[in-house]
């Protein structure tokens, strides 16, 4: 097996699971390389030869490993997110056993999902277009300024940097929200409206119900909210129903479709899957990109498909998990 693992020393708080996951992965004969991700890394030339590999394995925060999904995009290489950042929402959406062990064992077996990403794109202040991939959720509004303002206190708190900066600002700013959704216009105030590719947050909790990323579809979220303390009531029922199908989500609606359009009546920073992408924005569109990546999954993640195909590699002892 060819194997090239790409990791982002910069995520999180960094750790030496990553080298156990090689020592797990890597068996006799096998050929592994090891990429270590400059700051100002460029998605596109770091993973350029990554069709001469069996397996590209992704390592590293939401944002650096989404940017490198999004340019494996549309290329049949089977892709294996390692969780090594400080959220690692991309990876609990996908749902594997999260010992490296594991998710070398899960490598060796295969077995991949075909899954959605979003395409998000915009114009700066300065009038420059830009273009990226998301894997978990865009926004404006309250969320980005929250990212913003967590940003610098990441490498020392961990996730708890994004509580903190939530209690910083307990009155957020109301913003008028245009939104189109394939070609229907709603009109919306609230303090944050996000696209979401996938929606479970921290502690297993749905944002909203059935949001899946092998759907074809995106969901859009507005937090029509007036301060930070309304938010106790989306968050208390996303821990007694954390599905969102049994008492829903208050002060939260939601639509969802394929092709989106989010316009603000003055800028407002946005972000894209938990990094700052630009400081001020009036609109962004979001379009989704059916089926664009192959992610390995093993019997823990609700994407496993229905396969009783042989491991494609050699001494891959699959874990044998419940199925809930």
């Amino acid at each position: 097996m060819r194997s090239v693992i790409i990791h982002n020393p910069l995520s999180g708080f960094g750790s030496d699971a990553i080298f156990e996951f090689e020592r797990a992965l890597v068996h006799a004969g096998d050929e592994c390389t090891f990429r270590v991700l400059a700051p100002d890394f460029v998605p596109e030339d770091v993973v350029g030869d990554a069709d001469d590999f069996d397996i590209c394995v992704l390592s590293g925060g939401d944002g650096s490993v989404t940017g490198l999904l999004y340019a494996l995009r549309n290329r049949n290489v089977p892709v294996c997110v390692f969780p090594s950042g400080t959220a690692n929402l991309l990876f609990a959406n996908v749902g594997n056993a999260p010992e490296p062990a594991a998710l070398a064992r899960a490598c060796r077996v295969g077995h991949t999902a075909s899954v959605d990403l979003a395409e998000i794109s915009w114009v700066d202040e300065r009038g420059n277009e830009h273009v990226r991939g998301s894997g978990i959720m865009s926004g404006t509004g309250f969320d980005a300024r929250l990212m913003e303002a967590a940003l610098p206190k990441k490498a020392a708190m961990g996730q708890a940097a994004y509580f903190a900066a939530a209690f910083a600002n307990p009155r957020p700013t109301v913003e008028e929200f245009t939104i189109v959704v394939d070609g229907q216009k709603y009109h919306r105030r609230g303090i944050s409206c996000m696209v979401a590719d996938n929606a479970m947050i921290q502690g297993d909790i749905q944002i909203v119900p059935d949001c899946r990323m092998d759907d074809g579809l995106l969901d859009v979220i507005v937090i029509e909210t007036q301060d930070a303390a309304q938010m106790l009531r989306p968050l208390f029922s996303g821990i007694v129903d954390r599905s969102g199908k049994s008492i829903g989500r208050p002060h939260l609606e939601f639509f969802r479709g394929r092709e989106i359009t989010v316009r603000t009546e003055r800028h407002v920073p946005l972000e894209i899957d938990g990094d700052v992408a630009s400081s001020g924005v009036t609109e962004y569109r979001a379009k989704v990109l059916p089926g664009a990546c192959n992610i390995v999954v093993d019997s823990m993640s609700s994407y496993q498909p229905c396969s009783d195909a042989p491991a494609r590699f050699a001494d891959a002892d699959e874990i044998a998990f419940p199925k809930e």
